[in-house]
């Protein structure tokens, strides 16, 4: 038999099922007898909590309201892999259930810490020499996977960004009195969703009047100084923060407010507050009206507001996983490789997981201004093919509907 098992972890997006429709369906077109799903991913699996996907996805209808759905619809995990040596019992176990399950080829779909799992699963195999193929599928909103040109999953949250950017800078506008506003955007150590704001500029929108990304160090007293510039000269200020910011002393903004206790497994601290912590001193200092806005989990659940670029390339790297490891590769994640500028196109590469996995992809320094308070054109100009078209959601009752895991 030809099995073949996927699943995804760590934080979802609001296209990584379609990614997950591009394994299914190209496993299936390819001859694969069962696609199988990990239920919380490779914790799921450990747990034996497995579906076959051929029950949850019965039709046409299904797989149109799949690649519509936000979240993952497998269930996600932040479950690290311990170090190979020393702890090959947890791999026996990996898979001696694979084996159960006659798995041909395994499918990841996440970020950084997913890679990772790749990277220690086909490490482990090639050394027991099992003939299981391993591929990771490319998914992260904080686009900053090494090699590929971008993430699936950016696109749509780069366009949700924008476009509420350019609703609250309207928002803004209404009152004929100074108003601070701080929007706080996800991205723990790099820029490139806080950078989507600057996209709300256009002929009928002035675009926002500073951006800070983590990529440089934030001096809090330059901050309320311009700050106390700008309210000044205009009715309304609005700024775009990263939540992962840090101060010269490498503590992140928001801990110099509250302590941040929750830490996952990979021994990444939670971040939010960023906002609130800014606009406190700017109230406290200069006592205008102020709004920390959180854009938090919205940036990765707006299915409703999804770039077509992005679903499309979302299934198609989940399909090209499928097509590389057919043809006999395995350790390897799917990138993407923009090859056009001017019609935008891009294709599928596959690349050696062993550099991409752990390895975290910045903004360049050149595409931030010189005093780190706003960003350089060619970063506009590189965000903006990835949020055009849209996908309509299947609207039932006034509300977009969705497919749900049942079990």
């Amino acid at each position: 038999m030809k099995n073949v098992i996927v699943g995804q972890s760590g934080g979802p997006t609001a296209v990584i099922n379609s990614s997950l429709l591009g394994v299914f369906k190209t496993a299936k077109d390819r001859g694969a007898d069962i696609v199988y799903g990990m239920v919380h991913g490779i914790k799921g699996l450990l747990d034996r909590d497995i579906v076959d996907m051929s029950t949850q996805i019965k039709n046409d209808l299904d797989m149109d309201l799949l690649k519509r759905t936000p979240s993952s619809f497998l269930g996600s995990c932040r479950y690290k892999l311990p170090d190979l040596e020393g702890n090959e019992a947890t791999y026996d176990e990996i898979f001696k259930i694979l084996k159960e399950y006659e798995i041909y080829a395994f499918f990841y779909i996440g970020g950084n810490d997913s890679m990772d799992t790749i990277k220690k699963l086909s490490d482990y195999g090639e050394k027991i020499k099992s003939p299981i193929r391993f591929m990771g599928v490319p998914k992260t909103i904080d686009n900053d996977l090494a090699i590929t040109d971008h993430t699936p999953g950016y696109g749509s949250a780069a366009k949700y960004i924008a476009a509420t950017t350019k609703e609250i800078i309207r928002d803004g506008l209404v009152y004929d009195y100074p108003v601070v506003s701080i929007i706080e955007v996800m991205g723990r150590n790099a820029g490139w969703l806080t950078a989507a704001t600057a996209l709300s500029a256009g002929e009928d929108c002035e675009s926002v009047d500073m951006i800070f990304l983590p990529e440089r160090v934030f001096d809090l007293d330059k901050f309320l100084d311009k700050v106390g510039e700008l309210y000044k000269q205009k009715r309304s200020v609005v700024i775009a923060v990263s939540e992962g910011v840090k101060v010269a002393d490498g503590r992140y903004v928001c801990e110099l407010s509250d302590h941040v206790d929750y830490v996952d497994a990979f021994g990444h601290k939670q971040l939010a507050g960023t906002a609130r912590f800014l606009a406190g001193k700017v109230a406290e200092k200069y006592g205008v009206k102020t709004r920390a806005i959180e854009l938090s989990s919205l940036q990765r659940c707006a299915a409703h507001i999804t770039s077509r670029i992005d679903v499309t390339e979302a299934f198609n790297a989940g399909g090209s996983a499928v097509k590389a490891a057919f043809e006999g590769l395995s350790g390897q994640v799917i990138t993407l490789k923009r090859v056009s500028e001017d019609p935008y196109m891009c294709i599928t590469e596959p690349a050696d997981v062993h550099f991409i996995a752990n390895v975290e992809k910045k903004v360049p320094d050149e595409w931030i201004n010189a005093d780190g308070t706003n960003i350089e054109e060619p970063l506009v100009h590189y965000i903006r093919p990835l949020i055009q078209s849209e996908i309509t959601p299947l609207w039932v009752d006034g509300l977009p509907r969705h497919l749900i895991l049942q079990k």
